[in-house]
């Protein structure tokens, strides 16, 4: 189902954590809210999950209004990040305890949650209890529950913070196998732009209790919208120019003779070896960054090793002139 977020607002007293933010999802898609901690993005998916009342504004989802109804009646599920497993209870159990809630008989509902570990692929460990999976483990189970009752939306609050970095990258090519799969609607919370990026149809990075921009991946890291997104989502630097602020994807900086006659001088400040690539920290006295960081160069493996730089060498340093994208004042 579509979901559409109209002015949605949430104020803690004098404290405006959502302000007025429009939004609309796609039915089908996958859905990242991105953005740093205290941004809003947590308490937005509370609002559509119900968990969190609405100060104004409304939640929709599908063709109503839900903004006054209880969680049970919205066709949500919510994933929590703690995954709050029944440790006195086995996988099946844990993922059919929803059903038996809604009285559903003992057979249907094993029957129901088999299929749905057999879709995260956790069925040879349907007898197991919690304590004796591991954390990706826990991870597939929590998720089968929360999808085993047939949501239309599943809402995710940041599911995969608590694996290993490389357990991570496996379960979002599984979060996304399965939301393709099941072609169901998923909101997902994040502060990881790397996960925001392999996972999402929509990205939408917060900041503020604000929307500062909406987009497919490929746009919100080609063309920031702003400062903010710009530099949230790495990978750009900020320029300051007489008469515009500019983004320039740090990949597209040109060092040495060929960044062209517009090009300043710079001193190397941090030279990281990142294995394909050389990141190059750059202090240019001639450009207003307008950022705490330095300017970023990130040259190929082999450019690095034809033209070696070191800390303290002076380089000319520029960008081609349609590698420059103009950001929103």
């Amino acid at each position: 189902m579509d979901v559409e977020l109209a002015a949605l607002t949430k104020r803690y007293g004098h404290t405006t954590a959502v302000d007025g933010i429009d939004l609309k999802i796609r039915s089908g898609s996958y859905c990242c809210l991105l953005g740093p901690s205290g941004c809003g993005k947590s308490t937005t998916l509370r609002m559509i999950a119900g968990h969190e009342t609405v100060s104004s504004g409304d939640v929709v989802i599908g063709p109503k209004a839900v903004g006054d109804l209880p969680p049970a009646q919205r066709g949500t599920a919510m994933m929590f990040q703690s995954y709050a497993l029944f440790p006195h209870l086995n996988c099946r159990d844990n993922v059919a305890f929803g059903l038996k809630m809604r009285g559903m008989a003992k057979a249907e509902r094993h029957r129901r949650a088999d299929a749905m570990l057999a879709l995260v692929q956790m069925d040879r460990l349907a007898e197991r209890l919690p304590a004796q999976l591991s954390g990706g483990q826990q991870q597939r189970v929590a998720l089968a529950r929360a999808l085993v009752t047939g949501p239309k939306v599943l809402l995710l609050d940041e599911p995969l913070s608590a694996l290993d970095p490389f357990l991570r990258v496996r379960m979002r090519t599984e979060l996304k196998r399965i939301q393709t799969d099941l072609g169901i609607t998923f909101v997902h919370v994040t502060h990881s732009q790397e996960e925001a990026m392999a996972l999402s149809d929509l990205v939408v990075v917060m900041n503020g209790g604000r929307i500062e921009q909406a987009a497919d991946p490929r746009t919100v890291f080609e063309r920031p919208a702003t400062a903010f997104v710009a530099r949230f989502i790495g990978g750009h630097n900020v320029i300051a120019l007489p008469d515009r602020r500019i983004a320039v994807r740090a990949d597209r900086m040109l060092l040495g003779p060929e960044a062209g006659p517009e090009a300043v001088p710079a001193q190397v400040v941090a030279v990281e070896y990142q294995g394909s690539a050389v990141h190059v920290g750059l202090d240019a006295p001639g450009l207003d960054t307008d950022a705490a960081t330095p300017l970023t160069a990130i040259l190929s493996d082999h450019a690095f090793a034809r033209r070696p730089l070191a800390l303290g060498d002076t380089v000319r340093v520029g960008w081609q002139a349609d590698e420059a994208h103009r950001l929103e004042a």
